[in-house]
């Protein structure tokens, strides 16, 4: 129950893949004759969700959001060659498994997450990837921080979410655990951090 425990984010966090994925929208946009706005969709879905822009989209024009995710998925798929690593992400996952901390994923991104992970050399390094194909109510909800403390027998007080966004910093929050993140929060829990290489720096004196 002492060992410290990882569960990352993807999108923003890991992987440098907002432009990908708001090139895939934009063609998903332009399949269903959908107006545009690149710098609305970035602080849409930097704020909430893409499941949530696609879902408002849909309400809006009276489509089906499932089809435009269908849709989405594809033309995302088909990027996977744009998305690149955060700086020093390999080398703080490197430094996570020298350490003894066992490394998860929770993403709201589809199953394509695993081919990324596959392509860029990084599956190795995670105990279970969990995606937002896996079946469990998405952030905020706290259902798979519970699913993942008990399988494993992880501490709450030594897991940590790392994240991009104030979702992931109210789903630590929700989870009972400690929270990573780009961002500055009131939750006590969260350490922010300007880039992924102040990740050590949080552990130096515990």
């Amino acid at each position: 129950m002492q060992k410290t425990a990882f569960i990352w984010d993807l999108d923003g966090t890991l992987l440098d893949s907002y432009e990908a994925i708001l090139s895939g929208i934009e063609e998903t946009f332009g399949q269903f004759a959908i107006p545009y706005d690149k710098e609305k969709v970035r602080e849409f879905i930097l704020k909430f969700s893409v499941q949530d822009l696609l879902e408002q989209v849909a309400e809006e024009r009276d489509l089906d959001a499932a089809v435009l995710n269908q849709v989405r998925g594809q033309s995302l798929a088909e990027k996977n060659a744009q998305v690149v690593l955060m700086p020093d992400a390999r080398e703080v996952l490197a430094w996570a498994a020298e350490q003894g901390i066992q490394q998860f994923v929770y993403t709201h991104k589809g199953d394509n997450a695993f081919t990324i992970l596959r392509d860029l050399g990084l599956a190795e390094y995670f105990t279970e990837i969990l995606t937002g194909q896996s079946g469990f109510a998405r952030k905020p909800s706290p259902e798979v921080a519970t699913y993942l403390l008990d399988k494993y027998q992880l501490n709450p007080e030594k897991t940590y979410y790392i994240g991009d966004r104030t979702l992931d910093v109210e789903f630590a929050q929700n989870s009972g655990i400690q929270s990573i993140n780009f961002l500055e929060s009131s939750f006590e829990g969260n350490h922010m951090i300007q880039a992924l290489a102040d990740i050590p720096h949080i552990f130096e004196s515990k």
